[in-house]
């Protein structure tokens, strides 16, 4: 019998902690270095974004890899930015983390749980008076999306927020928008204004000229329509552009 893989390990030993961990089932841990004993234990903060994501994989008796190396691979493989795992098909997080499609089911949801407290707990501002205020709203429905949609924020006359409605959703390099069904759903809501939005995956939020004929075209068509469209905002992850701020509109 192989007894020595079995030994404790030396508590102020990182070499052989590592060491330990490397060579012994998760199962066979000692229960203080368990990420699901060390969270009831310490408390959340306790741990890091591997161990947290280890708990939602969860372990598989049918793999010999630990749940811990699979998060740990993952986050490797997306440069330990959480937002970039969050953008992940579930056949991405099998193939990069060697796991089954239960436990990639399991991360999906975990992150599709969070954006919607995200969107839940964006309270929607009573008036709108900078595209920041704009911006934190569109943030709300379009973070990490992988590929572009287009949305509208409705306002009344004193720039109170009426509603936020999703026009379209279309690929990672652009979308498609019908002003018909933009002033059709604003007239609908008796709008007297709109802020039009869209991410760009890419990150970046130069507007292409795509956008700038866009947004004129369709500047031109609410002053006929006598419906003001105060901006458009384009988002990246963290960042975004203005079009009533760099004065394009």
């Amino acid at each position: 019998m192989q007894l020595e893989l079995f030994k404790q390990p030396i508590r102020n030993n990182r070499d052989n902690m590592k060491e330990y961990r490397h060579t012994v089932p998760m199962q066979m841990w000692c229960e203080d270095d368990k990420p699901a004993t060390k969270f009831l234990l310490k408390g959340r903060l306790a741990l890091s974004d591997s161990e947290l994501l280890s708990i939602i994989i969860g372990n598989d008796g049918s793999r010999k890899r630990s749940c811990l190396d699979s998060a740990r691979q993952i986050l490797n493989h997306s440069a330990d930015n959480l937002g970039e795992i969050a953008k992940l098909s579930v056949n991405d997080l099998v193939k990069t983390g060697n796991i089954t499609m239960a436990q990639a089911t399991r991360v999906i949801t975990a992150f599709e749980i969070g954006r919607r407290r995200s969107a839940s707990e964006v309270v929607l501002k009573e008036k709108i008076s900078t595209s920041r205020n704009a911006y934190e709203i569109f943030r709300s429905v379009l973070t990490d999306k992988p590929y572009e949609e287009f949305w509208i924020i409705l306002l009344n006359r004193a720039n109170k927020v009426l509603q936020k409605v999703q026009i379209s959703e279309g690929g990672i390099s652009g979308t498609v928008v019908d002003p018909k069904k933009i002033f059709k759903i604003a007239l609908d809501h008796h709008a007297c204004s709109l802020i039009m939005g869209h991410n760009h995956p890419s990150n970046v939020v130069t507007p292409s000229e795509a956008d700038q004929r866009m947004t004129k075209k369709l500047v031109d068509a609410g002053a006929l329509l006598e419906i003001t469209v105060l901006d458009h905002i384009i988002l990246a992850n963290d960042h975004f552009y203005s079009f009533a701020d760099e004065g394009a509109i």
